[in-house]
């Protein structure tokens, strides 16, 4: 496992996976001085979900497991917030975490290992077809590649890029989706899914 001391860590109510896509409104100090500290070294910071506490106010509890996220674009508005778009990189599992005097949490963290690149099973083929459809339905609905909910570049025939991108989608509690997110096995992951939509008549069986 690779190592990485002293990433930032942004705790949120929500997961983030690998290559998704993840706007965020800034106004408090500490991630506005994340943000400034990310742009200027060109470093990720992480995402992880909360397990108690909020987003704002005191550093909260959080999942050990997250993703790091990338700053893609980012703008100010006239009220001084800032508007980042963020796109998802790589899982990581803190070592070690610490509250620093500005409120900000860093964590000494181990990268965890992307998931193995495969196609998507001819079982599964439903899920990759669901996710042409998302994306049709984002690109009618928004010309602008930079403020699509799925970012370029798509991989319809992966089943990790599949897999991922519906567990973004699907209509359940955050600490499904943390699992889901956490789990070492793409075909495993993309299997749930699968099982997910067919009994919920998303697609047929």
């Amino acid at each position: 496992m690779t190592t990485r001391s002293d990433l930032a860590i942004f705790p949120l109510n929500t997961v983030l996976f690998p290559g998704g896509v993840l706007p965020l409104r800034i106004f408090e100090a500490r991630y506005i001085d994340m943000v400034r500290e990310c742009t200027s070294a060109d470093a990720p910071f992480g995402v992880c979900l909360i397990t108690e506490g909020s987003e704002v106010g005191e550093a909260a509890q959080h999942e050990i497991v997250g993703c790091s996220a990338r700053i893609v674009d980012f703008d100010a508005d006239p009220r001084g917030l800032l508007n980042l778009r963020t796109i998802g990189e790589q899982r990581f599992r803190v070592i070690e975490r610490r509250v620093a005097d500005n409120g900000l949490i860093r964590a000494d963290i181990e990268l965890i290992e992307p998931d193995t690149a495969s196609p998507v099973p001819q079982e599964f083929a439903g899920c990759a077809t669901l996710v042409r459809r998302l994306v049709d339905d984002l690109e009618a609905r928004e010309h602008d590649p930079m403020r699509r909910m799925i970012a370029e570049p798509y991989e319809f025939d992966s089943a990790v890029w599949v897999g991922n991108r519906l567990c973004e989608f699907l209509p359940i509690q955050p600490r499904a989706r943390q699992k889901l997110m956490e789990l070492e096995d793409a075909a495993a992951r993309l299997s749930l899914i699968h099982q997910y939509l067919q009994q919920h008549g998303i697609i047929p069986t």
